[in-house]
């Protein structure tokens, strides 16, 4: 292993230290790694001839290795095959924060961004295992289960990757923050919390009778946060992260 792949903190460099308000800063990898593997939406920034964009796209870890998939007609993809410099970030927000003023408005959240170089995966073995992962790493064992993609759907679908160089996270969870002298104004200052909660699932109405649901979705159950779900999913996937 490499000093960086031994090291419990990612590298901080002008790239990625947190300039403002520093004390919110992370580098160690126990916080950042947690906080992407809560998530599976993530938004991916690079430029292509001087014009900058950001993609939406799901993505997953394995390590310190930043996975996500598209079509092979994605002009993202196209892009990025040959080896393209981008930043990746995850947001978790938290709350809303309204506090005695205008200025101290703000929110409680939790976010990472990535750097790194993304390249194509054109080794067949590493792409069939990348394309397990697409499903497996949130649904646990489901791939064994389904039906077989063809030639045609592998083709059509390509995979991404990007070796973490450097990463931070940035964390704010302090509710309302008000200047002293505010405190004493009659004005009403409050948190409110905000969570993203599965709902009830839905099943299929075209399913075949006697086709229930596995006991591997458990994790995915009414009431718990989405978060904790895939945290789960990640674990039992990677058996233990």
């Amino acid at each position: 292993m490499t000093e960086a792949e031994t090291s419990t903190s990612y590298p901080v460099s002008p790239r990625n230290q947190v300039k403002r308000l520093h004390e919110r800063g992370r580098y160690d990898r126990a916080t950042i790694h947690g906080l992407l593997d809560a998530s599976m939406l993530c938004h991916v920034s690079y430029v292509i001839d001087g014009q900058p964009y950001c993609t939406p796209t799901f993505f997953w870890r394995e390590g310190s290795k930043l996975y996500w998939h598209g079509s092979s007609a994605s002009r993202m993809l196209r892009n990025q095959s040959a080896g393209q410099r981008v930043c990746l970030t995850v947001a978790h927000l938290d709350s809303l924060v309204l506090a005695r003023c205008g200025f101290n408005h703000s929110a409680d959240y939790r976010a990472v961004m990535a750097f790194g170089t993304a390249y194509l995966i054109t080794d067949l073995a590493e792409k069939e295992q990348a394309l397990v992962a697409m499903v497996d790493r949130f649904f646990p064992g489901r791939t064994a289960n389904l039906r077989q993609s063809t030639v045609q759907e592998i083709k059509a679908t390509a995979v991404i990757a990007m070796e973490i160089e450097e990463a931070s996270a940035k964390i704010r969870s302090k509710g309302v923050g008000d200047d002293e002298e505010d405190y004493a104004l009659p004005i009403y200052a409050e948190r409110i919390p905000v969570r993203t909660l599965l709902g009830r699932p839905e099943p299929c109405p075209r399913l075949l009778d006697g086709v229930e649901r596995p006991a591997s979705l458990n994790v995915y159950s009414e009431g718990r946060l989405l978060e904790d779900a895939l945290r789960d999913a990640h674990f039992a996937h990677y058996a233990g992260g």
